[in-house]
């Protein structure tokens, strides 16, 4: 394959600091291991001190006397909700990705709707949306009768999903930061009840948060506890405990570039929300944060923002969706982070080049390990491009926002290969995904190796996903220039060693198209010219096989599919070896 003409680089500009580490290592390799060894001897004995030290019966003696049952703040939630959805409960329905629910008819005891939706409605996050367009006098009626339903049903008796700790962290932060729309009431009967559950919720957690699965869930679990021993009275033991916690939960469920173990960056656009919202709690009682609270939110903005397009929202991967730019410049300004995206999230596992106005992101490691991630995907190899703030190249996106348009077929079928912009062996998953939803084998180990040169940048990845089954190894080769208007790659299939001589296999080479953009096929069956809807020409060109276009679909940050087109190349993988090349070339 021919190397790109010479071109001085020209990356854009960035006037924001820097992460703390964001050099470019040529070489890695990613292997797809769990990463919680669990808690040793010493953290063991510390968490039962600390438990002994305010669980004792003189302890609770001392809370019911001298301290009362209030809440000491109430701390700002300055992250908006969705204004649609708290309309929708000024009308009269919950709304959620689609689905709706009449107020009236809301019954804990027996909700009639999806998982997601029925964790939306025991977090009581919907509490930020309904926030966001009511006043308190228009919110707390609305407010206190969903509030009054679920302590009739969950107070008295904790089960799952309601108790489960991550729906209670989340709760209790949601309780404490809207508390104005669920204590408005002149029944101290209701208040002192609701005062009850959040003390009660903070004891839950405090038995359950190691046991949360390990990344955001174990995350949520320990926040909620640092949040009570701050807002409840008598809460100086607990806070100790606490922020021990959150330090172990950060520790595990973060990789040292930042990236949150799930590898999804729904669930680190979470997290990034989670530590400011415990940030707040600190600034309304004027309190220091602890450093690791403060270290973690310096790590995760970066590897989030290397996440983002030109138009500042998010790409597609490991299930999400393309979340909105606003939603992500609301998380980051409540972080108070500035900094520049993060190139190279060496563990997390994601690459980003940018030259001029284009951004390409890469899918470089092994898929979440399957306890870490619900909605896990085999993407490895894949890639998404996009010119300024208009998109171009994508993933479909969506698996984890199973909803009214997603339904869970859609959703299973989001996690395959065949969804992402890259090459498909034999129509198979380069992981596999197995018939409960969880990720079986593939890819266990990722090869990588990125150069910054005067020409502009070179990423060399490889996997060993159809290793096992079918003896090849995929290598994609990225090449893009100094001003990012020309993206050179080569899909090279080599036969593994010490395997047997493997056989010819089909082989598509997938690049699904962002909505708007329009491909007509060149006459010869080998290019594309790619209009983009109010944007710039590009143009694609493949170096073997045939090209065709097929029918896509893209899912938005609310879980909703829009349909598009997908350049797919066709070829064959050989016995001795194998490659496509292919070319993106900006027009004008």
């Amino acid at each position: 394959m021919k190397e790109p003409r010479r071109i001085s680089p020209r990356f854009a500009p960035d006037t924001a600091p820097a992460a703390a580490d964001d050099s470019i290592e040529q070489g890695k390799r990613l292997i797809r291991v769990a990463d919680d060894k669990g808690l040793s001897l010493a953290q063991k004995i510390a968490n039962q001190f600390y438990l002994f030290s305010w669980k004792t019966p003189i302890h609770g003696r001392k809370l019911k006397g001298k301290y009362p049952l209030k809440l000491l703040a109430v701390p700002d939630d300055v992250i908006p909700g969705d204004g649609r959805a708290g309309a929708a409960m000024r009308a009269g329905y919950f709304l959620f990705r689609g689905q709706k629910l009449p107020v009236e008819k809301l019954d804990f005891a027996r909700l009639t709707v999806g998982p997601a939706f029925a964790d939306y409605l025991h977090s009581f996050r919907w509490l930020r949306d309904l926030s966001s367009a009511a006043s308190r006098e228009q919110g707390a009626p609305i407010a206190e009768s969903a509030m009054r339903k679920w302590l009739a049903t969950h107070h008295e008796t904790p089960s799952e999903p309601a108790w489960r700790a991550d729906n209670a962290g989340w709760r209790l932060l949601f309780w404490t930061a809207h508390a104005p729309l669920i204590l408005s009431s002149s029944d101290l009967v209701y208040r002192s009840l609701v005062l009850n559950c959040i003390a009660r919720t903070a004891r839950h957690l405090d038995r359950s948060a190691d046991k949360t699965p390990m990344g955001l869930p174990r995350l949520v679990a320990w926040c909620g506890i640092v949040a009570a021993s701050l807002l409840i009275p008598g809460g100086a033991p607990r806070k100790l405990f606490g922020e021990a916690g959150l330090k172990r939960a950060i520790d595990s469920g973060f990789h040292p570039d930042g990236g949150i173990v799930s590898r999804s960056p729904l669930a680190q656009l979470e997290a990034v929300m989670l530590l400011s919202m415990v940030q707040a709690v600190y600034d309304v009682r004027r309190e220091p944060a602890p450093a690791c609270l403060g270290e973690a939110l310096a790590h995760a903005v970066p590897a989030l923002l290397g996440l983002t397009h030109g138009d500042g929202g998010l790409g597609s991967w490991q299930g999400a969706g393309a979340i909105a730019p606003d939603a992500v410049a609301a998380a980051v300004a409540a972080s108070r982070v500035r900094a520049r995206p993060l190139r190279q999230a060496r563990d997390w596992g994601y690459q980003r080049i940018a030259a001029g106005a284009t951004v390409v992101q890469i899918d470089a490691a092994p898929p979440p390990v399957a306890r870490l991630a619900e909605a896990g995907c085999a993407s490895t190899g894949a890639i998404e491009i996009s010119d300024g703030p208009l998109r171009l190249i994508v993933n479909c996106g969506g698996a984890a926002l199973e909803g009214a348009w997603i339904p869970r077929d859609l959703a299973q079928g989001l996690r395959t290969t065949a969804a992402h912009s890259t090459l498909v062996l034999n129509d198979s998953n380069s992981t596999a995904l197995l018939p409960d939803g969880t990720l079986g084998k593939g890819v266990t180990e990722v090869e990588l190796n990125r150069q910054e040169l005067d020409t502009g940048s070179r990423l060399d990845i490889s996997h060993d996903g159809y290793v096992r089954r079918m003896g090849y190894v995929h290598r994609r080769l990225l090449l893009m220039s100094g001003d990012g208007k020309e993206i050179r790659g080569e899909d090279m299939l080599t036969p593994a060693e010490r395997r047997r001589r493997p056989s010819k296999q089909p082989v598509q080479l997938r690049f699904h198209l962002a909505p708007g953009v329009e491909p007509t096929l060149t006459a010869d069956n080998m290019g594309a010219l790619l209009r983009i809807d109010l944007g710039p020409l590009w143009q694609f060109r493949a170096g073997a096989g045939a090209l065709s276009v097929e029918d896509s679909l893209w899912v938005d940050g609310d879980g909703r599919p829009h349909p598009t087109r997908q350049l797919v190349v066709t070829g064959e993988a050989l016995p001795g070896g194998s490659s496509i090349g292919w070319i993106f070339k900006r027009m004008n």
